[in-house]
């Protein structure tokens, strides 16, 4: 079974992405991604298979796995017959080593523990007892929380992990010493997003970045949505309007409607209904939030 490399979107004003993943069942096939991934699982049961492990999972399941290692959960048939009486749900945590300060975060001396444990992540790790209780308690709220309290948050969790032995390794060391040349990034895939990322507030075409990515336009549409498990329109939303809160939280006075030209968008009406569909409300509304965190 070929592995497939995933690109895990984050948001321009996000350090590290948090998201739900609720549906009849967990749609992610076998692959890998250069982030530390941790992943609570509040509803849903079946076979998890990290790297040569197969293991089972079922609900309060908290795995944490670290760059590049492949892996998978397969629910069980009564999900993926829709014959289960709720969703499937997990909150999955995604970091790269340099997501902060570099990768000098981790060789602070207060860091000494957790980085023995996420060492020891690049085999995938089960965490259980007293520490899965409370870092599943603080992913439950993570997905609802905001700047520096979202970042505390996130230091809570790696507190727990710093001084907990409450863990097992899944993948054998065999495995990881098969796997461990396998690259985390391919041209292809950092030729599409750097394409998008210069040229976001402008009108791309899907001509022009398939071209870029010497594929054929349908051929780009499948690898696009089996990679980055969204649309290129999609993706191109979520960045545009990632940039656009950017220019918002800088607290300056200039027009919506400027920013959002300046931001790749040429109809006002496809503007505001693409930020409330991702941010759950209008810009204006936004921006208003904004002033009341810093009054």
């Amino acid at each position: 079974m070929k592995a497939i490399e995933y690109r895990v979107h984050r948001d321009i004003d996000k350090s590290f992405s948090v998201f739900s993943e609720i549906g009849q069942y967990f749609p992610c096939p076998w692959h890998y991604h250069p982030e530390y991934e941790l992943v609570l699982v509040n509803k849903s049961s079946g076979r998890r298979m990290v790297g040569d492990h197969i293991g089972y999972f079922e609900e309060d399941d908290l795995v944490l796995m670290g760059p590049g290692i492949h892996h998978v959960w397969v629910n069980d048939s009564i999900y993926l017959n829709g014959q289960a009486d709720h969703l499937a749900d997990a909150v999955v945590v995604h970091f790269l080593e340099d997501f902060l300060l570099g990768q000098q975060l981790f060789q602070m001396p207060e860091l000494e523990s957790l980085k023995r444990v996420l060492t020891a992540a690049r085999r995938g790790l089960v965490i259980f007892g007293d520490a899965r209780t409370e870092i599943n308690q603080i992913m439950r709220g993570l997905k609802e929380k905001n700047g520096i309290q979202r970042l505390a948050d996130l230091f809570c969790i790696f507190d727990v992990l710093n001084r907990t032995d409450e863990f097992e390794t899944l993948a054998s060391p065999n495995y990881m010493m098969r796997t461990q040349q396998s690259p985390y990034s391919t041209d292809r895939h950092s030729k599409i997003t750097d394409y998008i990322m210069r040229n976001f507030d402008k009108d791309i075409t899907l001509n022009e970045v398939a071209s870029e990515a010497s594929m054929a336009i349908t051929t780009f549409c499948n690898f696009f949505k089996t990679h980055y498990r969204m649309t290129f329109v999609e993706y191109l939303n979520t960045i545009r309007i990632a940039h656009v809160c950017k220019l918002l939280a800088e607290g300056s006075d200039r027009n919506i409607v400027e920013i959002a030209y300046e931001c790749g968008y040429n109809n006002l009406a496809n503007f505001n209904r693409q930020f409330k569909r991702l941010k759950g409300m209008s810009p204006s509304e936004y921006r208003k939030t904004l002033s009341l965190q810093t009054a």
